[in-house]
């Protein structure tokens, strides 16, 4: 019995060692039985907003996945936003916020880490490192394909958490999954910390997480800071982008649809803050009707956001140019419809897409 409590002393050490020094991440696990999805929230990240078709088929020309034949309605009628609903979060281990009142978070069930060995292990069969960043990003974004579309994945808790998923996507988080694993494997990293790291630094102004309002939540918001940190490169304008000419502040002018902006005035502030400061800058998007004269000019793996119409709000929902076998331009996204898919052509896919006007372009850079 002296044996069995002293090896219970020790193990309660090493753990509160271990947990001392594991960085906080908070990692969503599956559901054990499917259920309702809920609602996303209406440009929490500043995409995946009403990504819907006009009610026709989207014909569904996928590559190596057979999936729905069409969207779903618009998931919001933007005149009139509910309120946000928010399901518990499963907490993996104890939580345990840091000075800012930020949950930065637990360590990784085995599970979690035993997925992103595989897609290690995948890299590693196919050889990734020895391409280029963007036939990186399209293996990586491959390897994902059927895997379930779920929404509001961000936004599940009152509180800012680090969000890492392997087993199912929103649009936003698709994109910054694939692009991290694939910044990682093209200098052959391929250790889970630092892939939790890179989704944190893509996600979050000036590459920290510090609340709710440090989330890039607009995609140009996005695209400047990652651009700032040679994350990616805006090729908008360089394509032929012409200017936006909206004013983004959907968020501040939905207020009530935002919890953490309604129960929190400085957050709200903030918010108003970071808006102002997209003002100063040029949107750039190509009009649907260039898109196909630009074709030869994108490459596998260039990050596609899906412009709108939509007033204060600058994209709807993004993914990634996929060149199909015939090298017709195609995208790889989390489609609303059900999972990651492939559309076979970008333009005819943007068509369809309800509000959408063109798209914005980013290519990601080679890390050094």
């Amino acid at each position: 019995m002296r044996n069995f409590w002293s090896l219970a002393v020790l193990g309660l050490a090493i753990a509160s060692v271990n947990n001392s020094l594991i960085p906080h991440v908070w990692v969503f696990q599956s559901p054990p039985a499917a259920g309702s999805v809920v609602d996303r929230q209406t440009a929490g990240r500043g995409a995946d907003v009403a990504a819907s078709l006009t009610g026709e088929s989207e014909n569904r020309e996928v590559t190596k996945k057979q999936t729905v034949s069409s969207f779903p309605s618009l998931f919001w009628d933007f005149n009139n936003l509910p309120e946000i609903s928010y399901s518990q979060l499963v907490e993996v281990l104890a939580r345990r916020p840091d000075s800012n009142n930020t949950e930065r978070e637990t360590a990784a069930q085995p599970e979690d880490i035993a997925r992103f060995e595989k897609v290690v292990q995948y890299a590693k069969q196919q050889n990734l490192h020895a391409r280029s960043i963007g036939e990186i990003v399209q293996a990586i974004a491959d390897y994902f394909l059927g895997k379930p579309y779920a929404e509001g994945l961000l936004d599940k808790s009152g509180e800012e958490k680090l969000i890492v998923t392997l087993n199912k996507f929103d649009c936003v988080l698709f994109v910054e999954t694939v692009l991290a694993i694939a910044r990682g494997v093209a200098v052959q990293d391929y250790d889970y910390q630092n892939f939790v790291n890179r989704i944190e630094e893509q996600r979050y102004l000036n590459g920290k997480i510090n609340g709710y309002c440090s989330r890039l939540h607009y995609f140009s918001e996005w695209i400047n800071d990652n651009q700032k940190r040679q994350t990616v490169e805006n090729l908008t304008a360089e394509l032929g982008g012409v200017p936006m000419n909206k004013t983004l502040n959907f968020m501040s002018q939905h207020r009530s649809s935002y919890p953490q902006m309604v129960k929190d005035e400085a957050t709200y502030q903030c918010i108003v803050s970071q808006e102002a400061d997209l003002a100063k800058t040029t949107v750039n998007y190509i009009p649907t009707n260039r898109i196909k004269s630009v074709y030869s000019q994108l490459k596998a793996g260039d990050i596609v956001a899906v412009a709108t119409d939509v007033k204060g709000l600058d994209v709807t929902h993004m993914g990634l140019v996929y060149r199909n076998a015939d090298g017709n331009i195609g995208l790889i996204h989390a489609s609303p419809a059900g999972e990651v898919t492939v559309a076979y052509d970008l333009q005819r896919y943007i068509r369809r897409v309800e509000s959408a006007i063109g798209i914005v372009v980013a290519r990601a850079k080679t890390p050094n």
